[in-house]
């Protein structure tokens, strides 16, 4: 059904009746001072606009107002649904991230390229939680507050560096913003999923007590402990295989899991990495009845140009009138 966004501005209509009613145009001799008493300027015919023309200007102006009126079509109302869920993403930084012991598409990446690709589709598909990352190296930083707002929450991921936190992992802290941030919803909407590939060495938390923290305020802490077992690294008579996640503490991962209600995840290579991250996705939903919206359809341009198309139909005889005044 139509709508005015602005119907007050219908008050404007009479201006031009107004304007012509109280604002009379001056004499020539009283409009301009001349500065010899005995000169007089010749009257000329005030040109009144003919019947069209007047109707034309009269249309104009009407669609004019309409067109700032802002009118629009609205649609019938549309629930908007929505999880109630409230999720934090956690993603480690530390120098470690740098480490190409991962494999995407048949090509090596690195760790953190791996968590960019997966995790980017991750929170594609999270449409309906409201979603927030926090970005942690020696200092945990929340980058972004829960909002409903996938693409930025996407965006800055995937222009985060590793490094930009520092080179160590606070572990504790990261828990600790999130819990400050998490600790003001509905206790069942709080989910907290924490990426790091080793231990805390950093922050002013320890690990267990920031889960502690968790477990009281109710928020659910999903851990993922992300790196290979295996690498061939190089060394003076070739190469030989070390294991690059030998500093992972898993143990101290799967405690905060369990302890908050949340589950521990082991990802060697990209594809247990997307296990674990499709295992989260499948969290329950609580359906949550949204405001409802009406989808509004806003239509000002077609007055808009009805009305510029009546002005330049009135001016074109004076128009062409003064032509041919210069042409004679």
């Amino acid at each position: 059904m139509p709508e005015f966004a602005w119907p007050w501005i219908a008050l404007v209509l009479p201006l031009p009746w107004l304007l012509r009613r109280w604002l009379r145009p001056a004499a020539p001799e009283q409009a301009l001072h001349l500065p010899h008493p005995g000169l007089h300027l010749a009257s000329v015919a005030e040109q009144t606009p003919t019947g069209s023309r007047t109707w034309l200007l009269v249309l104009a102006w009407l669609c004019l107002v309409v067109a700032a009126a802002r009118p629009q079509w609205v649609g019938p109302p549309q629930a908007q649904q929505r999880s109630g869920r409230a999720m934090m993403l956690a993603v480690d930084l530390s120098g470690s991230m740098r480490t190409d012991d991962m494999e995407l598409a048949g090509q090596p990446v690195s760790r953190f390229g791996a968590v960019e690709a997966i995790a980017g589709d991750f929170i594609t598909r999270r449409a309906g939680d409201e979603l927030g990352l926090i970005l942690f190296g020696s200092r945990a930083f929340l980058v972004t507050p829960l909002t409903y707002d996938l693409s930025a929450v996407s965006a800055q991921l995937q222009g985060a560096t590793v490094g930009l936190a520092g080179t160590e992992t606070a572990i504790g802290d990261a828990v600790a913003v999130a819990v400050k941030r998490l600790s003001a919803l509905p206790e069942p909407a709080r989910v907290l999923v924490l990426l790091t590939d080793g231990v805390n060495n950093a922050g002013n938390i320890a690990p267990l007590d920031a889960a502690r923290a968790a477990k009281a305020a109710g928020v659910r802490v999903y851990t993922i402990g992300i790196g290979a077992t295996e690498m061939r690294v190089p060394d003076l008579f070739g190469t030989r295989t070390v294991n690059p996640s030998a500093d992972l503490d898993e143990g101290m991962l799967r405690t905060m899991a369990t302890q908050t209600g949340g589950r521990y995840f082991r990802a060697t290579d990209t594809n247990e990495l997307a296990s674990a991250y499709r295992a989260i996705d499948a969290l329950e939903p609580m359906p949550q009845q949204g405001p409802e919206l009406r989808p509004r359809h806003e239509l000002f341009r077609w007055p808009l140009l009805v009305g510029a198309l009546c002005l330049l139909l009135a001016m074109l005889p004076q128009a062409r009138r003064r032509t041919q005044a210069v042409s004679a």
